[in-house]
C-alpha cells in the first residue's frame, strides 16, 4: 500500500490535494517591501483594549508599506466559542471605523477568512504529512494521556506526547488500518523529527534573538472531531494567505519551536515573527495584563458608552506602541497618525502599563483640535444611542448647540475640558433651558453671597450697563465701570494695593453675573456664555434667580 493510499483511508473524502490549494493561493503581487499582516482572534468574547493594540499594529505595519492586513476568525475551538461571537467581533471593529483590506465580510482572494469554513484546506495538508511520513493517526484514549502526564508529573519529567510516549507513533499501516475500520476513535498527529536537547533562534522584530529548545513535541494537528488544532490551522493559513509578519501577543513565544517545526516540515517559508508585551495595569502594588474579565477600560464598548472616538483611542494606542510617536505628534499637530513611520524597533519589550488619564488627556487635546460643526456630528450621533432626550434638545437646536460647542473654540489655546462625548451635557448643560430649568440648582456664589447685593449688582448691571451688542472689550470695560460705581476694584493691581478700602473686585462682580446665568462659579470665557445665550434666554435666568432666592 502505497504512503498516499494510507493517507485516503487515514483521512478519507477529500477531493483536492495540497497543490491544488498552493496554486489557488498564489503569492500576492506586491511591491517587495510590501508587509501582508493578519489578526487572528477567536470569537470568544469581545474585541478587548490588548487584542485592539495588536490589530493596530497589523494595521499601520501593513499600511505604511502599501501592503495588505486582513482579519481571520479562528474559530476551530468549538468548546470556548461564544453565540454570535464572529459577529461580535466584526461590530467591534465597524463600531471603531476599523476596516481590513480583506476580511469576513468584505471578502478577498485568499478566503475564506474564518477558519470552520476551510476544513478541507488543512485536511489535505494533513494528508500531505502523513503522505511524507511526517504525521501519524494515534488511538491514545483519554485515560492513557493522563497515565502518561501522571508518570511523567511523579517522574519530574516534562509533560507532553514525545519519544516513547508517542504509542502510536510507528505504527504499522495494517494496525492502524484495522482499527481505523473498527470505528476506533482517534487523531492525527505530528511526528516530530526535534531534538529537546538542541536549540533554535527566534530572531524576534521587537525581542531581538531568543534561543529556546527545538520542539520534540508530537501535536495533535487534526483533532478527532475534525477540526485542526490553533497552530496547524495557524501554519497552513499564514502560508496559503501569504502572510510576511506575524505579529502577536508574546504568550505565543513559547509556542514558536512547534510553528517553526511544522513550516519547515510543510516546506513553508517562514514569516517574520514579532511578538508584543501586553498592556498591563496596576492592581495596589502589583502590575498585571489588562483583563477583559476584571477591568471595564478593557471592553471597547466602554469607550462607546463614555463618547470617546475611535480616533482618540487609536492616538493613545500609537503612543503606546511606539516610543516616538507622542513626541512626534505633538510637533506636528496637523498630520495625522498614517503620516508617522512605525517601527518595531521602538515598540516597548516589556509590558506597556495602560493609563487611563493619559487616555483622557490625548482624547481633551483632540477634541480641541475640532471644529464645532464636528463635534455637534459625533455629538448628534452619541446621543442618538445613549442620551435621547439630550438628543432631541440637540436636533432641534442645532445652530445653537453648535455655538455653545464653539465657546473658546476659535483661540490660540482652545478650551481643553472635553474629553468625551459624554462630558459635553455634564459641562455645558446650564447652556439648555430645557436642562437648565428642570435641574435642582446650586449658585455656587462665591466672596459676594449676600443677597441684597447679589440683587443690586445684577438689576444694576442689566438695567444701565449691558448691551449684546457690545464688543470684548466694551463689555469689559462697562463691568469695570459698574465696579467703580458700586464700590469695587475696576483695578487689580489696586485692589492688591489697597485691599480694605474696596468691597471686593472686579473679579467677584464678573463671579456675580456668571453664577446668575449658569450657577456656576467655572465656566469658559463669560463674554462668549452671554453672546451665545442672548437676551431671551439671559432674561429668563435673571427671571429665575430673583423669584427663587
Amino acid at each position: 500500500m502505497t504512503n498516499k493510499e494510507y493517507s485516503n483511508i487515514v483521512i478519507p473524502e477529500i477531493s483536492k490535494d495540497w497543490t491544488y490549494y498552493e496554486n489557488k493561493y498564489p503569492e500576492r503581487n506586491l511591491e517587495k517591501c510590501a508587509m501582508v499582516t493578519r489578526f487572528a482572534p477567536s470569537p470568544t468574547g469581545f474585541v478587548h483594549m490588548g487584542s485592539l493594540y495588536t490589530s493596530f499594529s497589523d494595521l499601520q505595519m501593513a499600511k505604511q508599506t502599501n501592503g495588505v492586513a486582513y482579519l481571520r476568525i479562528e474559530d476551530t475551538d468549538g468548546k470556548r466559542t461564544v453565540e454570535n461571537g464572529v459577529e461580535g467581533i466584526i461590530n467591534d471593529f465597524k463600531s471603531l471605523n476599523i476596516t481590513w483590506d480583506e476580511g469576513p465580510t468584505q471578502g478577498g482572494a485568499y478566503g475564506p477568512y474564518i477558519q470552520s469554513e476551510r476544513m478541507d484546506i488543512y485536511k489535505a495538508f494533513a494528508k500531505k504529512l502523513i503522505e511524507e511520513e511526517k504525521a501519524y493517526p494515534c488511538f491514545m484514549t483519554e485515560d492513557e494521556i493522563n497515565q502518561v502526564r501522571t508518570m511523567q508529573e511523579v517522574g519530574k519529567l516534562r509533560i507532553g506526547i514525545y519519544g516513547t510516549y508517542s504509542k502510536y507513533r510507528n505504527l504499522g499501516k495494517e494496525e492502524a488500518i484495522a482499527k481505523i475500520k473498527a470505528d476506533t476513535p482517534y487523531i492525527i498527529r505530528f511526528k516530530s523529527n526535534g531534538n529537546f536537547e538542541n536549540k533554535i533562534i527566534l530572531d524576534d522584530l521587537i525581542k531581538g534573538k531568543i534561543e529556546m529548545p527545538e520542539n520534540d513535541q508530537d501535536i495533535v494537528i487534526i483533532k478527532s472531531d475534525g477540526l485542526p488544532t490553533y497552530h496547524f490551522a495557524h501554519v497552513v493559513d499564514d502560508h496559503l494567505m501569504r502572510t510576511t509578519h506575524v505579529i502577536r501577543g508574546d504568550e505565543w513565544v513559547s509556542s514558536y519551536p512547534i510553528h517553526d517545526e511544522l513550516f519547515k516540515s510543510l516546506g513553508f517559508k517562514l514569516p517574520y515573527f514579532a511578538h508584543i508585551a501586553p498592556i498591563t495595569i496596576k492592581e495596589g502594588e502589583a502590575i498585571r495584563k489588562l483583563s477583559k474579565r476584571k477591568d471595564k477600560e478593557a471592553a471597547i464598548s466602554y469607550y462607546s458608552q463614555k463618547g470617546i472616538p475611535a480616533d482618540v483611542i487609536k492616538l493613545y494606542l500609537a503612543t503606546v506602541n511606539n516610543s516616538g510617536f507622542e513626541d512626534w505628534y505633538t510637533r506636528n499637530p496637523n498630520l495625522t497618525i498614517d503620516d508617522y513611520t512605525f517601527e518595531f524597533s521602538k515598540m516597548p519589550i516589556g509590558g506597556s502599563l495602560f493609563d487611563i488619564e493619559k487616555l483622557n488627556s490625548i482624547s481633551r487635546i483632540y477634541f480641541s483640535s475640532l471644529t464645532a460643526a464636528k463635534i455637534y456630528d459625533g455629538l448628534k450621533e452619541y446621543t442618538e444611542t445613549y442620551d435621547k432626550e439630550f438628543n432631541e434638545i440637540v436636533k432641534r437646536e442645532k445652530e445653537y448647540t453648535t455655538n455653545v460647542l464653539n465657546i473658546e473654540r476659535n483661540i490660540a489655546k482652545p478650551r481643553k475640558d472635553i474629553s468625551s462625548y459624554s462630558d459635553i451635557k455634564d459641562l455645558n448643560w446650564y447652556m439648555f433651558d430645557e436642562l437648565f430649568f428642570e435641574k435642582e440648582k446650586n449658585y455656587e456664589f462665591q466672596k459676594i453671597n449676600d443677597k441684597n447685593e447679589i440683587a443690586n449688582i445684577i438689576k444694576e448691571y442689566f438695567n444701565s450697563y449691558f448691551d449684546l451688542n457690545d464688543d470684548k472689550d466694551t463689555w469689559f470695560n462697562k463691568v469695570k465701570l459698574l465696579c467703580d460705581k458700586l464700590g469695587y476694584a475696576s483695578n487689580m493691581k489696586e485692589f492688591k494695593q489697597n485691599p480694605d478700602i474696596f468691597k471686593g473686585n472686579v473679579s467677584d462682580i464678573a463671579t456675580v453675573i456668571r453664577v446668575s446665568l449658569t450657577t456656576k462659579s467655572q465656566t469658559p470665557d463669560l463674554y462668549e456664555i452671554m453672546q451665545v445665550m442672548g437676551m431671551d434666554r439671559i432674561n429668563k435666568r435673571i427671571d429665575y434667580l430673583n423669584n427663587n432666592r
